[in-house]
């Protein structure tokens, strides 16, 4: 059998040379074209690229179709939106795990004593020491805790909510970037605690919350003044050219005391409320001292006003005849008044006696008088 062109038919091996060299040739096409096709990607919107042509930096592509030339000529890199929130967690503020079991074996070894006690505050032997704390490091029993400006002790933990506002700076720093940013809330967690007391973090002494408004307000400006502080450590970071390409959104911190001393804190607390309510018991009991020697007061009083109207009424009524004599008297109108008026009395009296003897008074004998023999 022959071809129409004259050439001889080809043999089966032939033909199978042939089909896989086309076969290969259609391979080669289509991985070449996967090839080029391989930087066209959908951008998700939360998201941008960051495209590099033999690792310098070229363009930021926002969120759409990327089309960029092929591995490895570009490269495309996916880096979080601007208005997407990144979080993380400063481990470490946290206390270390190793000194947190220290502290729970020493509080559970701990005896309870009465004072007066051996081993107890204010007993004749100072109390056992547990063998947690006393083998640990000054830097692990002293982890996750920040000294205040007034030399108080607190712990405190914290939350970076954060933006990447420069692309290729986060592209850069992005195997050091956790590391970065724990460096940097911690440091500036110090910072804005040295320069605070202790009620100006937390609620350390009740009894001055309303006393103190200015302390209030700072306690309020805590997470504030907090992410300034880590604003202020990029910028120096961004001065330097080494700056991690984000920026603060908000800081989530929570203070607490440390767990030794809440026991002590809670005492003091309770102390003072026993003070309180003592001091108002005896404010109640004097307010009604007070109202029931005022009642006395004003009884006593009331009964002085009545006796002295009732004895000047009754001055008044026995006085009223010689009142009524007084005006003619000293007038002289009525000459026999007085003779008359003791006409008028000496009866009522003289009828009270016995026996009545009389004497002239212009008689000059001798007068004897009967008396009592003995």
């Amino acid at each position: 059998m022959s071809t129409g062109s004259g050439m001889p038919p080809l043999g089966p091996g032939a033909q199978a040379v042939r089909l896989s060299f086309w076969f290969v040739v259609a391979v080669a096409v289509l991985a070449a074209c996967a090839w080029a096709g391989s930087n066209i990607r959908r951008i998700p919107p939360d998201s941008r690229a960051v495209v590099l042509r033999f690792g310098a930096f070229v363009r930021t592509q926002d969120a759409g179709l990327l089309i960029a030339w092929p591995h490895p000529f570009e490269s495309a890199l996916l880096v979080p939106g601007s208005a997407r929130v990144l979080e993380q967690r400063i481990q470490s503020l946290e206390r270390d795990p190793r000194a947190r079991a220290a502290d729970s074996s020493v509080s559970e070894a701990a005896p309870l004593a009465s004072p007066g006690e051996a081993g107890a505050p204010g007993g004749g032997a100072e109390p056992p020491v547990a063998g947690g704390n006393a083998m640990l490091s000054d830097a692990l029993a002293g982890s996750g805790y920040v000294l205040t400006g007034d030399n108080g002790v607190l712990q405190l933990r914290a939350t970076l909510y954060y933006r990447v506002v420069d692309p290729y700076a986060y592209v850069l720093q992005k195997d050091r970037l956790v590391s970065a940013l724990e460096r940097i809330v911690s440091a500036s967690a110090v910072e804005v605690a040295a320069k605070r007391n202790l009620d100006a973090i937390l609620v350390a002494r009740p009894e001055q919350l309303s006393a103190d408004q200015q302390v209030a307000i700072k306690r309020e400006q805590l997470r504030g003044d907090l992410a300034q502080e880590i604003e202020r450590h990029l910028r120096q970071l961004d001065a330097l050219h080494a700056g991690l390409g984000v920026e603060v959104a908000r800081v989530d911190v929570e203070a607490a005391f440390p767990a030794p001393a809440v026991n002590a804190f809670n005492s003091v607390l309770t102390s003072l409320q026993v003070a309180e309510r003592s001091i108002a018991e005896a404010r109640t009991a004097a307010e009604r001292t007070r109202q029931d020697a005022q009642q006395d007061a004003d009884r006593i009083v009331q009964n002085a006003q009545a006796s002295a109207v009732e004895r000047v009424s009754s001055a008044q009524s026995k006085t009223l005849t010689i009142q009524q004599l007084e005006v003619p008297l000293r007038t002289n109108s009525d000459p026999g008044l007085l003779a008359r008026v003791y006409r008028d009395r000496v009866q009522g009296i003289l009828s009270k006696a016995a026996g009545v003897t009389t004497v002239d008074p212009r008689n000059t004998s001798n007068l004897i008088l009967p008396g009592n023999a003995r």
